[in-house]
């Protein structure tokens, strides 16, 4: 048998390999002088940032829920897109939610709650905040201008320790100090030990951290599966009611998802006339979301036609064609990471047939039935109850039920949601779907009360292959999606900027091709 032979470099690990394209020189005099004749950085004021407040109370609302256990949650770490390529990074909402922080900060930070005595801790809670994230290297240092993923050099500046915790008025440490903030002391809290909660899944380092430790010391594994399980429902369920920073924060996504859309409708001329129509929409308003905030809340749904059918369509490849109808379902995030959600449906041509009017009148009627009883007192389920009750109402007067109304409308029935087979709403604020891991008590059964922000949003989808209803209706897609805020004594709709009814909507397409044309001409 004859030994293969290795070829050069062979026996070099995967993990460096990436490294092989570098021309960075590494000799000594390189690096001295690399090191040296910098300009101070500049530093920006260091003012407590509006948001720190509220941050800090959130947490004394988890202090509370916790006594005497260690809360960890972590921001998460850079995710890699391709190779060695990271996509932009964004917090898991539960940090961000606990810390005020947004951007791109804080990759691999965690926050850790350690337990003190009843009423010692920050604000008179039960535990003591830190934030453990990796401090910005100085410019003497390597990892300045040779680490691509961390350094300055590539990727622009961090704010340092000092100025974190000056902008949250929250301690801040390194974060190689993390291990023992975390460890010590844990245990099964029979034998004297800390017992450990956990923000699950959301970096992989720091699972592995709390479930090493848990097993070293005897820590019952399924238990711990259980409290890290309530801790993520708590956090959750912490952001079903809005504060008032908050609430603006979602008045300023709002606003700019609103000029997103008049971009939309600007270069609906171009993207007529180009093969893959819906991307020229779809780069509209991914423009006006960077532009004026983070990114986008979600991927933007841009479907015309047929394709308007498709709940979540986000290939956005088709075109757009004078006679048919454009859903667009798009959100910009703002850079506290607070997202709106907005859909139109809107004419390509700038105005409705007969049987697209009378399609989109139907969702608007169901919509306005979900706003009347979004009120405090009314539960959450109520909205989806009121808006498919008039759905189902008229798909039986245009004769398109196969059975009578009162079967449909049954829980033995339900033939109407063919055609609606999405809720109605869904709550909204750092995450599209925000409040995901709520209890359903909380979330579906629950009160609707002053300060939940959630999504309004009827439809009607009749697919161009559904031989269930007349030719005419096939292909056509509408759904029509607000922002709401409930108030003291009923709702506010966050996106009523935007037009609604059929009339409005064509109005205010002339009135943004008006404009245009008067400018081209000028």
């Amino acid at each position: 048998m004859t030994e293969a032979k290795s070829t050069p470099g062979s026996e070099q690990p995967l993990e460096d390999r990436v490294n092989n394209r570098s021309q960075r020189p590494s000799s000594d005099a390189f690096k001295a002088f690399m090191a040296s004749q910098w300009a101070p950085a500049e530093k920006d004021a260091q003012g407590t940032d509006p948001v720190a407040a509220h941050a800090a109370g959130r947490r004394l609302a988890i202090s509370a829920k916790f006594p005497g256990e260690r809360i960890v949650v972590p921001a998460g770490p850079l995710k890699v897109r391709s190779n060695d390529t990271d996509y932009r990074f964004r917090p898991h909402s539960g940090f961000a939610h606990l810390t005020g922080l947004g951007l791109d900060h804080e990759p691999d930070a965690v926050l850790v709650m350690e337990p003190t005595d009843v009423g010692a801790g920050d604000g008179g809670g039960n535990h003591v905040a830190t934030l453990y994230f990796r401090p910005l290297a100085g410019r003497d240092s390597e990892e300045f201008y040779s680490n691509a993923r961390y350094g300055e050099f590539w990727i622009g500046s961090r704010p340092s320790l000092g100025e974190v915790s000056a902008r949250l008025a929250l301690p801040t440490m390194d974060v190689g100090e993390l291990e023992v903030a975390v460890t010590k002391n844990a245990g099964a809290v029979e034998f004297g030990g800390v017992r450990i909660r956990l923000l699950r899944e959301v970096d992989m380092n720091a699972d592995a951290l709390v479930d090493t430790s848990r097993i070293n010391t005897g820590v019952d594994l399924e238990v711990s599966d259980r409290l890290d399980g309530e801790l993520s429902e708590a956090l959750s369920e912490l952001r079903l009611i809005k504060d008032a920073w908050e609430v603006e924060q979602m008045r300023s996504a709002v606003a700019a998802t609103v000029v997103g859309f008049h971009d939309v409708v600007k270069v609906l001329p171009r993207a007529i006339g180009h093969d893959r129509g819906e991307r020229v929409v779809e780069g509209a308003f991914f423009a006006r979301a960077r532009e004026e905030g983070n990114d986008l809340g979600y991927d933007t749904i841009a479907a015309c036609g047929n394709n308007a059918t498709v709940l979540h369509w986000i290939r956005n490849t088709g075109r757009v064609t004078p006679g048919e109808l454009l859903l667009l379902d798009a959100g910009v995030e703002a850079d506290s990471l607070y997202t709106a959600d907005i859909t139109r449906t809107l004419p390509v041509n700038g105005k409705y047939s007969d049987v697209q009017r009378k399609v989109y009148e139907a969702v608007l009627e169901a919509a306005d039935a979900a706003f009347a009883v979004a009120k405090p007192g009314n539960k959450f389920r109520d909205l989806h109850n009121a808006a498919v009750t008039v759905l189902a109402e008229r798909l039986d007067d245009w004769g398109l039920l196969p059975v009578p109304l009162e079967e449909a409308l049954s829980d033995e029935g339900q033939h109407h949601r063919r055609w609606m087979p999405h809720g109605t709403s869904h709550h909204l604020g750092l995450d599209v779907h925000d409040c995901a891991q709520a209890k359903r008590d909380l979330y579906l059964d629950g009160v609707l009360e002053e300060g939940m922000v959630f999504t309004i949003e009827p439809g009607l989808y009749f697919k161009a292959e559904d031989l269930s209803v007349p030719e005419e209706y096939r292909g056509i897609g509408i759904r029509l999606e607000d922002d709401v805020l409930i108030t003291a004594d009923g709702c506010e709709n966050l996106s009523a900027a935007l037009p609604r009814t059929a009339d409005e909507i064509e109005s205010w397409m002339a009135g943004i091709y008006a404009a245009e044309g008067d400018h081209h001409s000028a």
